[in-house]
């Protein structure tokens, strides 16, 4: 891994409300020793107590940032302000659908999967223009997304880190070079099952979803250094020089077809 993670523990906690749940109710109680306990009712039904001091915390993940992070990537990049520090600035779940026109169900499943595992109702992504190519008409919902920030972003992020990667299938590590240049980072996964809050007796068909970091680093050594401080499981060799490959030109495509021709 490229760095260790800041993070003492590997049990991650989720803040964040469903909308597809009523909001929980809440009741203050005192007990003898005069520290105030807040009972909150879960949605399965039961109550559980958390003292009001541990309910105002904000996310560990945002916490460690606040209090770890800021400081010693200041240190490292030599930053003057403290605003020159990255920070995550939004996180974008997004699903492709491509039979959501004739399965409106499966539709309804995964922007119902989608909602537990992000705690967000999704939207959907519709098709700008019509490609006759893909049969695609002007419109036609092809996928959905959601848009994570504030305390929410940092809650997947941690679920993300220590619960999804763990569980997924021969894990070696997230790709080092899948940075756009401009400090954002994109990872696939292959199916919802990796998250916890999605049962497997009550899963569907397996879905893919892409997760896209956006981060206000002007390089992606700053962004990456962020997201290893975070915790997240860099694949080893891939270190601060991250090497691209070199996209081909029209030209190219060209020649071989021409060299083809020839044959």
């Amino acid at each position: 891994m490229a760095s260790p993670s800041l993070l003492g523990s590997a049990t991650s906690s989720f803040h964040g409300q469903s909308p597809l749940f009523k909001s929980p109710m809440s009741v203050r109680a005192v007990p003898r020793n005069g520290a105030v306990l807040t009972t909150v009712k879960s949605a399965a039904g039961a109550a559980v107590l958390v003292e009001k001091s541990e309910a105002e915390k904000p996310s560990r993940l945002k916490a460690t940032y606040i209090e770890k992070i800021i400081p010693k990537l200041k240190e490292e990049f030599s930053y003057q302000n403290i605003l020159q520090v990255p920070k995550i600035e939004k996180i974008v779940v997004n699903c492709g659908i491509g039979d959501a026109q004739q399965n409106s169900k499966g539709l309804e499943a995964a922007m119902n999967d989608l909602a537990l595992i992000t705690g967000q109702r999704p939207i959907k992504t519709r098709a700008k223009n019509a490609i006759a190519t893909f049969k695609i008409r002007e419109g036609q919902t092809l996928g959905i997304a959601v848009t994570l920030r504030g305390s929410m972003m940092y809650s997947f992020l941690d679920r993300l880190i220590n619960l999804a990667f763990p569980r997924t299938r021969d894990f070696q590590g997230v790709n080092p070079n899948s940075f756009d240049g401009h400090g954002n980072y994109s990872i696939g996964i292959r199916e919802q099952s990796v998250f916890p809050e999605i049962r497997y007796d009550a899963l569907g068909k397996p879905r893919g979803m892409d997760v896209c970091i956006a981060t206000t680093a002007k390089t992606d050594q700053e962004a990456q250094r962020l997201l290893a401080l975070m915790g997240m499981p860099f694949r080893e060799g891939g270190g601060s020089e991250m090497v691209r490959k070199k996209k081909l030109k029209a030209h190219h495509f060209g020649s071989k077809s021409r060299g083809r021709s020839r044959r």
